[in-house]
This record gives structure tokens, C-alpha cells and sequence, in this order.
């Protein structure tokens, strides 16, 4: 299914939901952390999804073994390496990997603007030791509230030369992205690339908001947007990026099945929507098994999944030169 003269690239996968069963349980075991289970197999049912959550707070809830064990700044730079190394034994030629600062310091108090930098570390010598190219994406956590907000974005504009662009993700039914237009517009002066959650657990009004308040030139997961007819002919016409996540929309009831997904009427009607992996940590899948079972299940021909996978070369916040460096990759492996 996958179109080996294209590069696979993930836009939407969250660090914070990307942590190896094994670092989990290594560095509890180093730091005395109170895990539920000692063993890989024991812990999976409290880290990964293996049956629909009533919601997508439930399905955030799980993050909590994850961020739980990032006791210091060198579990946070551990967990951005292997997650370079985890897109590579994928198979993966480019990835934006996303992460909240303050979700990922909360737990055991740390400095945030520590963890931005162990993160874009980590991920540099990731993508110097794996051979992957990787962009930073920034979060705002809704679920902090405004004021909070100020913190993380400084905390994330501490490396603003290490970060690409910045996303509002969490709890989009009770903090609607309007308490955050001047944090989007400090980071778009900043030359950022802007991408928002929305339309997953708020319908269409809050998609109009990312892109006419905050500017989105993409948005994670969009699937309300078939409910506004403007809305998709506004997408398609401006070729908005569309990160969909097939299996996390399924595992969250945000939609009710991979049938029911809209991400085949996205592509029927030219909008540039794209696969990702979301948290595969937390799903307990890969990028692969979004090309190769998931989106089958979604009603996708062969044609649709190879469009698809250029939607998300095009989508990409790259360079035009870093753009056609990775189609001069796939041309000669």
C-alpha cells in the first residue's frame, strides 16, 4: 500500500504519547515510581488502548504512566532519542514529533524550558544517529488555561530555532481556541508554522476559529467538518493540511468505526488530508498499520492511500530545498 517513491512521513505523533513500554518500566524500576505492573504485558492494559474510550479526556488519561516516569531532564532527552529511533525502524523518511511542555514537567515538577531543550536535543542526535529528518512542533495545553499558556509558549520559545511550529491541543470542548489568539500570533511573528486540533470533540465553529483566529495552515483530525458544507470547500479550495488519525478517532468514539471515518470523503473532494499515527504508544500501533489496515478499513483504494501519502509531502512544514531532498532520497534507494 505504501508508495515506496514517496517518502512515509508522520505530522501528527505525539512524544508525550510515544514512550516504549520498556523505558516505562526502566525508569521506574531506576526511581522507585509506583507502576502498576513490573512486566511489559502487565502494563499494557493500563498504557494502551485496547478497547473504545468513552471520549477523549479517557483516552488522554493514559498519558499519565507515560509523563509519569519523565523524573528529570534526561528521561525527557531518552524519550525524544528513542522516539527518533522508533520513526526509523518504522521505516519513516520525515516526522514531526509534537509535545507539551507543561504536560511533560507537571508530574515531577520541571523547569520547561529544560525539557524543550532535552527534547530538541534528544531528537537532534536522533536524527543524527537514525538518519530521519525531524521537525519540532510545539503545545499549547488548552487544559492549562490561558495564563499557563504564557509560560509554555516562552518556555517553548527558549529554542525558537529548534522548533517549527506550534499546536493547541487537549480538552477543545471546554477551552475554545479564541482564550488563545494573541499566544498564536507572538508564535506566527516568531516564524512559526501554526497546526490546531480541532473539529475532534468541538464541531465546525472550532475549526473556523483555528483557521480564522489562529491561523492554522493545518489541522489534527477535523472530523466534524463534513457537518458545515462551506467548511470542506473551504479546506479543499485552500488546501489546508488535514492530519487524520484513523485509529485514535476509532479508539477515542470520536468516530464510530474506520467505515464511518470521513477521511474517504476528504480525499473524494481534494481536501489534503494525510495519515498519521497520533500516539502510538497509547494505540499500540504504527504509521504502518495506518497505511496498511486501518485505512483500508476506511474505505480507501489503493489510489486514495498513494494520495494521501503525498498530501502529507505537501503538507509538511519543510522547505521547498528539504522537500526535494526527500524526493531525491526515495529516486535513489
Amino acid at each position: 500500500m505504501i508508495d515506496s517513491s514517496l517518502p512515509l512521513i508522520d505530522l501528527h505523533r505525539h512524544l508525550d504519547g510515544s514512550v516504549r513500554l520498556e523505558t516505562i518500566l526502566d525508569l521506574g524500576r531506576a526511581h522507585n515510581l509506583p507502576l502498576p505492573a513490573w512486566d511489559a504485558e502487565g502494563l499494557r492494559p493500563h498504557v494502551q488502548v485496547l478497547e473504545p474510550q468513552p471520549g477523549i479526556m479517557a483516552f488522554i488519561a493514559r498519558f499519565e504512566w507515560m509523563t509519569g516516569v519523565l523524573v528529570n531532564n534526561d528521561a525527557c532527552r531518552r524519550v525524544a532519542y528513542e522516539s527518533v529511533e522508533d520513526a526509523q525502524k518504522e521505516g519513516i523518511d520525515y516526522i514531526e514529533l509534537r509535545f507539551s511542555p507543561l504536560f511533560m514537567a507537571e508530574p515531577h515538577g520541571l523547569d520547561p524550558a529544560g525539557v524543550v531543550e532535552a527534547v530538541a536535543d534528544g531528537v537532534a542526535a536522533g536524527s543524527r544517529d537514525f538518519g530521519v529528518r525531524c521537525g519540532l512542533i510545539g503545545i499549547l495545553s488548552r487544559t492549562y488555561g490561558p495564563e499557563l499558556a504564557w509560560r509554555e509558549l516562552d518556555a517553548l520559545l527558549s529554542q525558537r530555532e529548534r522548533i517549527r511550529g506550534l499546536d493547541l491541543a487537549g480538552d477543545e470542548a471546554h477551552y475554545p481556541g479564541e482564550w488563545f489568539v494573541p499566544h498564536f500570533k507572538r508564535a506566527r511573528e516568531a516564524g512559526w508554522h501554526v497546526t490546531v486540533h480541532a473539529g475532534e470533540a468541538d464541531g465546525p465553529r472550532s475549526i473556523w476559529q483555528a483557521l480564522n483566529g489562529l491561523g492554522a495552515e493545518r489541522i489534527g483530525h477535523a472530523v466534524r467538518a463534513p457537518e458545515d458544507p462551506a467548511l470542506m470547500d473551504w479546506l479543499a479550495e485552500k488546501q489546508i493540511g488535514i492530519e487524520v488519525n484513523l485509529t485514535s478517532n476509532v479508539q477515542t468514539t470520536t468516530v464510530e468505526s474506520y467505515a464511518s471515518h470521513p477521511l474517504r470523503l476528504f480525499l473524494q473532494r481534494g481536501l489534503r488530508a494525510s495519515l498519521n499515527s497520533d500516539d502510538p504508544g497509547i494505540s499500540g500501533i504504527t504509521l504502518r498499520h495506518e497505511y496498511e489496515v486501518a485505512a483500508p478499513a476506511a474505505g480507501l483504494d489503493e489510489a486514495m492511500i498513494r494520495q494521501a501519502q503525498r498530501n502529507a509531502l505537501e503538507s509538511a512544514f519543510l522547505t521547498p530545498d528539504e522537500r526535494a531532498a526527500l524526493l531525491r532520497e526515495c529516486a535513489s534507494r
